[in-house]
């Protein structure tokens, strides 16, 4: 346990930003699921709502530093690619 003032509110800081984190992150996964349920499904237009939905959400963990940056246009690519794989 920390007896410095400024290393006390530090742990009280870093937990609540992880906890952030842990949400965002939990948040970005659902769309990525809800995504690929939708091209399993078969379903265009499901596909391409979700589609814009997790680029979106992609794009908004690279701003917030959840994501690098490649790995983010590396989901966003393979993403695409399954989106035009789906017949409509």
């Amino acid at each position: 346990m920390p007896n410095i003032k400024s290393a006390k509110k530090r742990v009280l800081v870093t937990k609540s930003k992880s906890e952030q984190n842990k949400s965002a992150k939990s948040a970005l996964k659902t769309n990525l699921k809800k995504f690929d349920a939708a091209v399993a499904e078969g379903n265009r237009i499901e596909a391409d709502s979700a589609y814009k939905i997790a680029v979106k959400a992609v794009d908004q963990a690279v701003a917030k530093g959840l994501l690098h940056k490649n790995n983010a246009a590396h989901k966003k690519s393979s993403m695409t690619l399954k989106l035009n794989a789906v017949q409509g």
